[in-house]
């Protein structure tokens, strides 16, 4: 089969190059996602099948947590699940503790609960960002111009890890807009090495409920995308959207 290029030099996949492009190349020699990666896993990861072997109307997180093997389509947003399991395993195991956790206890709903939305919303589109604490607070105030122009130089003290598959799927074909979902880890972990054990332990589900996560649109990320070095790249408030204005009739 044939997956979309991607091009793996680009700074958010770092984590990720080494399996990606052996896996990308295996999979163009007629191979499949599933067996691509299940040929470069580590022991701790679970087995990478293909998605006939989940059975019509299994929880795909349920079959994962009972069987301990990973339904994979040829397609790049499995692909992609996938090197996040290769590089982050027991984060994305605890994420699947979480979700078969809720199902046992709940079933599957048509609409998700606040913890599996919220699961859901970080395995797919989330980030972690390890930064110095003005960084974190104009982050958080949606300060766009003091994040990226007045203390652009704070972020050589940054580091931003994209988690999400989706995002990563979405960040193949790079457009402005794409906005990910940034976990503010810091002050329960006293800082983010971007440390797989360390990780999992951050993903409490009481926080997780509450939704704390913060959007950041990623190619606003200086080194991340040639355009942005340019401050008016940051005058679009239909990207960079000011922190909304709820009044004292919205609280």
């Amino acid at each position: 089969m044939t997956l979309p290029a991607v091009d793996w030099a680009q700074p958010w996949l770092a984590p990720y190059r080494a399996h990606g492009e052996a896996v990308a190349q295996a999979v163009s020699h007629k191979g499949s996602v599933a067996a691509a990666l299940q040929a470069v896993k580590p022991a701790p990861v679970p087995d990478f099948v293909g998605q006939h072997a989940l059975p019509a109307g299994q929880a795909y997180e349920a079959h994962i947590f009972q069987t301990r093997t990973v339904p994979t389509r040829d397609n790049l947003h499995d692909l992609f699940n996938g090197l996040v399991w290769l590089a982050f395993p027991q984060a994305k195991r605890r994420l699947n503790e979480l979700q078969a956790a809720e199902i046992a206890r709940h079933g599957v709903a048509p609409v998700r609960g606040p913890l599996r939305d919220a699961l859901t919303l970080f395995d797919e589109n989330g980030a972690l960002l390890d930064a110095p604490p003005a960084l974190w607070q104009a982050l958080i105030a949606r300060d766009w111009h003091a994040l990226f122009v007045a203390r652009r130089g704070l972020w050589a003290q940054a580091r931003l890890l994209v988690f999400g598959h989706a995002l990563l799927e979405k960040l193949a074909a790079p457009r402005k807009p794409i906005t990910a979902h940034v976990l503010l880890t810091h002050e329960a972990a006293g800082g983010v090495a971007f440390d797989d054990a360390r990780m999992a332990r951050a993903l409490d589900p009481a926080r997780l409920a509450c939704k704390p996560f913060v959007p950041l649109p990623v190619l606003g990320v200086p080194g991340w995308w040639p355009g942005n070095e340019a401050p008016s790249f940051y005058a679009d408030p239909q990207v960079f959207r000011p922190l909304p204005d709820r009044g004292i009739h919205g609280r």
